[in-house]
């Protein structure tokens, strides 16, 4: 016999699906939120009346006998990219799980949207050509206030960033060198951008910027700059082996030109794209790299266009670090060019070993929040 009670049951059941699901397949579960910084001002000299910084957290937070959080990791992302990039299965399904490097019940996960970026605050929220000029420096320092401020966490387990995020990693551990216990900076040099880095990022700024469309930010459609963007990103991002892969005709490429440019320009926006490649003027961390205490892993790939091996900047810089160590992945065929910065199954078993002599002799059990 149907009772009134089965429609109230099925409601219920529906409503615990996602629940459901999720503890039948153990996949952990983020924590999402925003912090507002109030009258922030950037070393242009403006500022900001108001800047929301939203993050994403996985675990929780367990501090020893004086106070200290002992297992927090940092995750920061590259220029226009977002915490949305450390969610993808060639991340996460790799690092977060039980007994994986980043296990989320032993450690707490910290994945921000920078300024500029993803939910934050970014030009296209409304000051478009107004919003203030930021550097990476003001990133980084961001980063550190929604710690400190936001989240209460006083102590970082692990710096861990890719390319942009990967510069961040080196500014950390010479402006606050002992706030925590390693670095891992990942597609990145510890230098000036210059030479090819600095002229395909040229190339991008300056399609926009002088477009006669562009109207100083204050543009009613995207300007025709903002294509260029999104064809450089695509010739930049992967090695040539996987591009003559995935085209090896000229119609081919186009058509992936063509897929690609239209899968970027459906979100992009010119000032937001604008301003997070013209925050890299003020990263120079060359001069400091003697400051840094904490033990620092690089790991570049000898594919990565953005960040040439033939160079040698990597292997060289490393030897001012005095507890550098620094890795360039050989070409293969699992390699990325620079897009192996997030695919995990590259170089988890170097985190894994570098966590592991990194590691204090006990992790603190007890949770305080």
């Amino acid at each position: 016999m149907f009772s009134i009670r089965a429609p109230a049951l099925l409601l219920s059941v529906l409503l615990l699906l996602p629940f459901l699901l999720q503890a039948a397949t153990n996949d952990p579960v983020p924590t999402e939120g925003d912090f507002i910084f109030r009258n922030v001002q950037f070393r242009s000299g403006e500022t900001l009346p108001e800047v929301r910084m939203h993050y994403i957290t996985f675990g929780e937070p367990r501090r020893d006998a004086n106070g200290l959080v002992r297992n927090a990791i940092l995750i920061l992302h590259g220029t226009t990219g977002s915490s949305a990039q450390f969610l993808r299965p060639e991340f996460a399904n790799e690092l977060y799980g039980k007994g994986q490097p980043f296990d989320v019940s032993k450690y707490y996960l910290v994945i921000l949207d920078n300024i500029g970026h993803g939910k934050s605050s970014k030009p296209s929220d409304g000051l478009r050509g107004k919003f203030p000029r930021y550097g990476y420096r003001d990133m980084v320092e961001l980063q550190y206030r929604l710690l400190t401020e936001g989240l209460n966490v006083n102590h970082l387990r692990l710096v861990f960033g890719t390319s942009m995020g990967g510069m961040h990693t080196w500014l950390w551990g010479q402006t606050y060198p002992d706030f925590m216990d390693a670095l891992m900076p990942m597609a990145s040099l510890p230098t000036q951008i210059s030479g090819r880095n600095r002229a395909w990022r040229r190339v991008i700024i300056d399609s926009i910027r002088l477009a006669p469309d562009w109207n100083g930010g204050n543009y009613e459609q995207q300007p025709h700059g903002l294509r260029i963007y999104a064809e450089m990103s695509w010739f930049m991002g992967l090695n040539p082996i996987l591009r003559q892969r995935e085209a090896p005709t000229l119609a081919q490429v186009d058509e992936a030109l063509e897929r690609a440019v239209a899968a970027r320009l459906t979100t992009a926006d010119a000032n937001d794209i604008l301003y997070a490649f013209e925050a890299s003027h003020d990263y120079d961390p060359g001069p400091g790299l003697e400051k840094i205490k904490a033990p620092l892993l690089a790991i570049n790939s000898a594919d990565d266009l953005i960040n040439p091996p033939e160079l040698r900047i990597l292997e060289e810089e490393i030897k001012r670090v005095k507890n550098g160590r620094a890795i360039v992945l050989p070409l293969s065929e699992e390699t990325a060019g620079h897009g192996s910065h997030t695919k995990a199954v590259l170089w988890k078993k170097e985190l894994v070993r570098f966590l592991k002599k990194t590691e204090r002799k006990r992790i603190p059990t007890e949770r305080k929040y």
